[in-house]
C-alpha cells in the first residue's frame, strides 16, 4: 500500500511519518489519536504525526484517491457494503474549521465540536474509509471572512450532512468500486 501514496511526500521524514500514521490506522488500537499513533509508531510523543497533519504540504484527495485504488484492486467484492457515518470531534475553540456548539453523537450531546462525514467500504478482506468531507454549519459558510481564515475556500458552500454522503456514494458508484446495497432499518 505505502508504493501508493509515498510518492506524495516530497522528504524522508514525512514518508515516514506518513506510513507510521498510516499502520497505526489499521491497527487494532482501541482509541486512535496523535498520542496512540505515535506510540504504536515507536515514537516518545505525537509531534511527528502532527507536524505530518498540519504543517505538512501534502495533497488529501490526492492521498484519498491512492487509498481508492488499492481499494479497488484488493479489496474489491460485490458483496462489499458502504457504511455512511457523522462523527463529533469535540474541540475546545472556535477556529477550528466548522468548530461550533452542535449535536455530536460521539458525546451524546450538543457540545463544541466539528463534524465529520465519513464513508467506509468494507468486505470480508478487510475495511478502510474511502471518503471524507467536513460539514461546516451555516454560521461558517455565510462567514467569508471566517472561513478564509481558517483556510475554507470561496467556493465551499453549504451542504447538509445527508448530501454530503449522497455525493460520496455517487462518486463511488462512478468510480465503479463495487458493492451492494444495504438499508438500515
Amino acid at each position: 500500500m505505502h508504493e501508493r501514496f509515498v510518492h506524495r511526500f516530497n522528504r524522508e521524514e514525512p514518508r515516514q511519518s506518513a506510513l507510521a500514521y498510516m499502520r497505526g490506522l489499521i491497527a487494532p488500537l482501541q482509541r486512535k489519536n496523535g498520542w496512540t499513533l505515535a506510540e504504536e509508531a515507536g515514537h516518545a510523543g505525537p509531534d511527528r504525526i502532527h507536524r505530518l497533519l498540519n504543517r505538512i504540504e501534502w495533497d488529501a484527495d490526492e492521498v484519498l484517491d491512492d487509498v481508492r485504488g488499492y481499494v479497488v484492486e484488493h479489496l474489491a467484492d460485490r458483496e462489499a457494503v458502504l457504511i455512511v457515518d457523522d462523527t463529533g470531534f469535540l474541540k475546545k475553540g472556535i477556529r477550528s474549521a466548522g468548530v461550533q456548539r452542535q449535536y455530536s453523537g460521539t458525546a451524546g450531546c450538543t457540545e463544541n465540536c466539528q463534524i465529520g462525514v465519513f464513508l467506509a467500504y468494507a468486505t470480508g478482506h478487510g475495511r478502510t474509509l474511502i471518503d471524507r468531507r467536513l460539514y461546516l454549519p451555516t454560521s461558517w459558510t455565510d462567514d467569508r471572512d471566517r472561513c478564509r481564515r481558517a483556510g475554507i475556500d470561496d467556493t465551499v458552500g453549504f451542504e447538509t450532512k445527508v448530501a454530503m454522503a449522497k455525493a460520496m456514494v455517487r462518486r463511488t458508484i462512478a468510480d465503479k468500486i463495487p458493492f451492494r446495497w444495504v438499508t438500515a432499518d
